[in-house]
């Protein structure tokens, strides 16, 4: 099989994946995600770090510590993302794409998490500024 075939196969199996068995992991997986991108962009804000995202681009003496603080709270979701897509892939088409499976645990995973953890710091900054402007 050709690359071609192979990314023409994936590409087809990747695009059906929002409706059948199991179609709920496409709006849990990144709603997780979510929360727990908004619980460390707190932590952030409370330690009164740059945004996470911001900081991964251009801290590189941080970066390793970063991305790992980041993983560790993204691990199990991904590891769930990635078992959920299995039990997809084997209820609907009787085998396992591992790159699949990978690929679609971190659609749905990283791209909400880096967003939200970012953003949830800048809006509770935003909002601690104003509120010692005096600000409602």
């Amino acid at each position: 099989m050709s690359l071609e075939d192979f990314l023409a196969r994936d590409w087809a199996l990747l695009v059906f994946r929002d409706h059948g068995p199991l179609s709920f992991r496409m709006v849990m997986q990144p709603l997780m995600a979510g929360a727990l991108a908004i619980r460390a962009g707190l932590g952030d804000f409370r330690a009164d770090r740059r945004p996470y995202a911001w900081l991964v681009a251009t801290s590189a003496g941080h970066r390793s510590e970063l991305l790992r603080t980041g993983w560790s709270d993204v691990s199990r979701l991904f590891l769930l993302a990635v078992a959920m897509d299995a039990i997809y892939q084997m209820i609907v088409f009787r085998t396992i794409h591992v790159l699949q499976a990978l690929i679609v645990a971190s659609l749905l995973a990283f791209p909400t998490y880096f967003f939200l953890r970012g953003l949830t710091n800048r809006v509770a900054r935003l909002m601690s500024q104003s509120s010692r402007r005096g600000n409602p």
